[in-house]
């Protein structure tokens, strides 16, 4: 495969994966991609070239079992607004994700993976399509201890849908009768609300259940970088791939040969566009995010900070302005602006300063490379 690959349309883009999967059997496949890039999108097209239809339209087989947002949105709050007591988490039950769970004991199933993530209880309600939730029971009239009914937070309720998700998940991995038609796993952002160490845990995790099995081809997308690191270093040897968007359709870039860490990986994106001159008002954004990172890692307060070389820095006080107002613009990045050229020149000495000051491979950005960039 060549490094850097174009589609026009998600679903060449779609085709093209799953060619590949099967005919150079990649059991896991990573891939790293910003938001609004189109990894949900992508993910749903990829489950849709799996199933088959009749001549009525109906589905007759499907191939993928997928996590993405529309997982989450088969779970939605009922808060009980007449009693304000029973708050409960129901289940959409027109969908097939719920298919013969009733006869799995599901809850014995999900608690032994909740319990690495959270403290409370739960109970399904199969009948009703519900859950509940709750941390501290009550005794009743007749003494027995009976739950208090709880909201959960938004990141536990995350949590929870994604362990329902890894226990149903594992039945396919084991080939259970119910789901022995999943040939794919496809898992797309399982962790938008979670905090460092879970974004850590869970990607360990994952990656254990996916290291574990050889039945399922797994595909796992992600815009959070050290999520992405994890399930790249536990691994053992996965498809790893770049996705990006620039308004034409969408290039997919094999990173087996480049840096594990996005922020690398998009400084040499910024250093070619820097060189070709074609830059468009959304580089501005890309430069801010690897900013802010180096700013954290290196105990700055804000991003600014790693922008002036001593206190009476006037240039690096102009540059963090240019950086403050133009990565912030109103555009999009399916309809890319292409900077002035004054702006382009401003970005290229931001850009320089900035490789100046934090030093980073050579290797990667050649000398003479960067000779023209200045040039």
């Amino acid at each position: 495969m060549a490094d850097v690959q174009s589609f026009p349309s998600l679903e060449d883009l779609a085709t093209h994966l799953r060619r590949e999967i099967e005919e150079k059997a990649k059991k896991c496949t990573l891939i790293f991609a910003h938001n609004g890039t189109g990894k949900t999108r992508l993910s749903m097209v990829f489950k849709e070239l799996g199933k088959e239809h009749d001549a009525d339209g109906k589905t007759t087989a499907r191939d993928t079992l997928y996590f993405n947002a529309f997982t989450e949105d088969l779970f939605s709050w009922d808060n009980d607004l007449q009693n304000d007591r029973d708050r409960v988490l129901r289940m959409n039950r027109d969908s097939a994700f719920f298919d013969g769970l009733a006869e799995l004991e599901m809850e014995n199933r999900i608690r032994p993976i909740l319990r690495r993530y959270c403290d409370f209880e739960f109970q399904i309600d199969y009948a009703q399509g519900t859950i509940l939730f709750w941390r501290e029971t009550e005794k009743d009239a007749d003494g027995n201890e009976v739950p208090i009914p709880i909201k959960i937070s938004r990141g536990e309720e995350n949590i929870f849908i994604w362990c329902f998700f890894l226990a149903v998940a594992q039945l396919a991995i084991d080939g259970q009768e119910a789901y022995d038609w999943v040939k794919y796993l496809y898992i797309d952002d399982p962790i938008s609300s979670l905090d460092e160490n879970n974004a850590i845990a869970v990607a360990a995790h994952l990656a254990r259940m996916l290291k574990d099995q050889d039945r399922l081809k797994a595909v796992v997308s992600s815009h959070h970088t050290l999520f992405f690191n994890v399930l790249c270093n536990e691994l053992s040897k996965p498809w790893q791939l770049f996705l990006s968007c620039d308004g034409t359709g969408w290039k997919l870039r094999n990173t087996g040969q480049t840096p594990r860490f996005y922020h690398v990986a998009m400084l040499k994106e910024l250093h070619g566009a820097a060189q070709s001159g074609k830059l468009y008002t959304y580089h501005f954004t890309i430069l801010r995010s690897i900013m802010e990172k180096t700013a954290t890692f290196h105990g700055f307060n804000h991003v600014g900070e790693v922008m002036k070389r001593d206190p009476d820095d006037e240039d690096g006080t102009l540059h963090f302005r240019y950086v403050q107002l133009l990565s912030h613009g109103s555009y999009s990045l399916f309809e890319p602006v292409e900077m002035i050229e004054e702006n382009k020149n401003i970005f290229r000495r931001i850009l320089n300063n900035f490789m100046s000051d934090y030093r980073f491979n050579p290797e990667l950005f050649p000398e003479e490379e960067a000779e023209e960039a200045t040039a």
